[in-house]
């Protein structure tokens, strides 16, 4: 169960992500349009999971990599926007969400 502060962190820091991905899509996201879902952060606030969607662009799983590869720039920029409202920034850890293609798979399914 997550507290209240743990929500407007996981919230803050979905939409700082989102922001900094639209600002640096050609080196972080290889062009590719990456979208932030949802972000979960630990109880002690030093790990955060981040789940994002790919479209367009190269393969998922390159940009991917190029995330994980990038985390620590992404991570700095994140400080210097967040460092008054946090005291430290979470590890950051990126996860394919893939959810949009399960549903599309599961009503291809139920159409045949």
């Amino acid at each position: 169960m997550s507290s209240l502060r743990q929500k407007k962190i996981n919230n803050l820091i979905k939409q700082e992500l989102s922001l900094i991905f639209r600002e640096e899509s050609r080196t972080v996201c290889l062009g590719a349009m990456v979208t932030v879902t949802v972000v979960t952060i630990s109880p002690d606030m030093t790990y955060a999971r981040v789940f994002v969607s790919i479209f367009g662009g190269s393969d998922d799983k390159t940009v991917h990599k190029n995330l994980v590869d990038k985390m620590g720039y992404v991570r700095g920029i994140l400080g210097k926007r967040l460092g008054k409202s946090l005291r430290r920034i979470p590890e950051l850890d990126f996860k394919i969400d893939d959810s949009i293609d399960y549903a599309n798979n599961i009503e291809q399914l139920l159409k045949n």
